[in-house]
C-alpha cells in the first residue's frame, strides 16, 4: 500500500500558473510549470556568494515581471549546494541552488530553486517535476487554474 494520495485527489493545475515566493519577498510570479525539467530554476542576476555566521549564503536581485526591467527585487538565502543543470540544448551550466516556500493557489511546500538568469526566457520561474511531483495533476492544455494572483498567507 502506497503512502501517497490516491491520483485522483490531487488539485488540478495548468501549464502556467501565479505563484509566489513569499520568503524572497516575491509575491508574484508567472510560473510555467515544466515536467520536462527535474529542476526549478529563477531568473536571477547579480548574484553574489557571501560568508554570513559561517553559512555561506548567495545574494541575488530579480526582474519579476516578464519583459520588464523596471522593477527590482533583492533577495538573499542560504546556499544549498551548487549543481550541475543541462539545458534542453545539451549545454551544462554550473549554478547555486536556494531552498525556499513556493505558494500556488491554497498550497504551500518548500522547493529547491537553481539560479540563473532567465532574461530571455518566456518566464521568471520554471517549476520543475520535483516540485510538483506527487502534488497535482496538470492540465498542458490550460492556464491559471489555481486563479489569478496568490493569495498569500500573512503568516509569512
Amino acid at each position: 500500500m502506497s503512502d501517497q494520495p490516491p491520483a485522483c485527489s490531487l488539485p488540478l493545475i495548468g501549464w502556467r500558473e501565479w505563484v509566489a515566493l513569499p520568503e524572497l519577498g516575491l509575491p508574484c510570479l508567472k510560473a510555467k510549470i515544466d515536467t520536462g525539467a527535474r529542476s526549478s530554476a529563477l531568473h536571477a542576476f547579480g548574484i553574489e556568494m557571501l560568508e554570513k555566521n559561517g553559512g555561506a549564503i548567495t545574494h541575488f536581485c530579480v526582474h519579476p515581471r516578464q519583459r520588464r526591467t523596471d522593477e527590482t527585487v533583492s533577495a538573499t538565502a542560504p546556499l544549498l549546494d551548487w549543481r550541475d543543470v543541462r539545458s534542453s540544448s545539451g549545454s551544462s551550466q554550473r549554478r547555486p541552488t536556494i531552498r525556499t516556500v513556493v505558494q500556488l493557489g491554497d498550497w504551500q511546500w518548500p522547493i529547491e530553486l537553481t539560479l540563473a538568469n532567465r532574461e530571455l526566457m518566456g518566464f521568471r520561474l520554471l517549476l520543475g517535476r520535483e516540485a510538483v511531483r506527487q502534488r497535482f495533476w496538470i492540465d498542458a492544455g490550460r492556464s491559471y487554474l489555481q486563479g489569478d494572483r496568490p493569495r498569500l498567507d500573512s503568516t509569512l
